[in-house]
């Protein structure tokens, strides 16, 4: 590792959802596909690759949005989020708008032409991707997201942080743990315990009910992990009070398997990859024919000026 690596690592379906909704769908290509999500995304590439000047880069990607083993767990994961109407067997799908679903196979294209990493794991979730790159990296690591789920991976001492991105990307925030603590009342580590009590309607997630955020943080910060929580909860002589101590033991079975389904992997065998920021694009043909297909015009420069740090 070189003095001054960086690692970039980008929740890619967070931004082209972003993207998607952020851009006029009047942006399209000759033949009248909107490319919205397209030129928006490789526009936010090409803002943060020029602002910290990455040496290494990923788009960290959803090869399962809803794994299975998640759902086994808690079958509320992410179940309002499933396409209504599939009959029979087959898996579920991400309710994902049809000007969008088409978009998609060009990001990826798009982005294999420039040379700029796709990395997945099979039955995970590009969170869990996420977890296993930046643990270890041996640098430090900026993870862009509009997930707070990945708030648990702030770690000050190995310079792993989240560039939050729900007010926008060029308005996004740099989280670190003195930025979680002020806004949730806990340190980054026990994000994910505060995230199981409180629960997520987002991602289906019940939570402890009558735990909010406040009260999440306070038995956390009395008391340390979940795990200290529900010993305490069982035991007669802890001093947690009556209502906290009737919440937490109501929710035994949510607690039993929540913590897993909550917890960001971070030990997937993703082989060895080279993550290495590409300077010029790997397939300068292919830009080209995609500049001409789906009239990326200057979002297609902006990357490639982003990219090579001739911006």
């Amino acid at each position: 590792m070189a003095t001054g690596d960086r690692l970039l690592l980008l929740d890619t379906a967070s931004l082209y959802f972003r993207a998607f909704f952020g851009v006029p769908d009047s942006v399209k290509a000759p033949d009248g596909t909107p490319v919205n999500a397209v030129r928006g995304l490789m526009d936010f590439i090409s803002r943060l690759v020029g602002e910290y000047d990455p040496t290494h880069l990923a788009c960290c990607w959803d090869d399962d949005w809803r794994p299975q083993w998640r759902v086994d767990l808690i079958p509320s994961y992410k179940a309002h989020r499933v396409e209504q109407a599939r009959p029979g067997p087959s898996p579920d799908v991400e309710e994902v708008p049809d000007p969008l679903e088409t978009q998609i196979p060009v990001i990826v294209s798009v982005l294999e032409a420039y040379g700029i990493p796709i990395v997945g794991h099979a039955q995970m979730e590009a969170d869990d991707v996420i977890g296993t790159l930046a643990t270890g990296a041996g640098m430090p690591v900026d993870i862009v997201t509009g997930d707070r789920d990945l708030f648990q991976l702030v770690d000050d001492e190995a310079q792993v942080r989240v560039l939050y991105v729900a007010r926008g990307v060029s308005r996004h925030e740099r989280v670190d743990n003195a930025w979680v603590r002020a806004k949730y009342g806990v340190d980054a580590r026990q994000y994910a315990d505060l995230a199981t009590l409180r629960g997520d309607t987002s991602d289906g997630l019940p939570g402890v009910a009558g735990v909010g955020d406040k009260t999440a943080a306070t038995l956390l910060n009395r008391f340390g992990t979940i795990g200290a929580i529900i010993e305490a909860a069982g035991d007669p002589d802890s001093d947690m009070g009556p209502g906290p101590r009737g919440k937490i033991r109501a929710a035994a079975d949510y607690l039993a398997v929540a913590p897993e389904v909550v917890a960001v992997r971070r030990d997937l065998d993703l082989g060895s990859r080279d993550l290495t920021r590409p300077r010029t694009p790997a397939d300068h043909d292919a830009v080209v024919a995609l500049d001409q297909q789906w009239a990326l015009g200057s979002s297609a420069v902006r990357l490639v000026e982003a990219l090579s740090g001739s911006h």
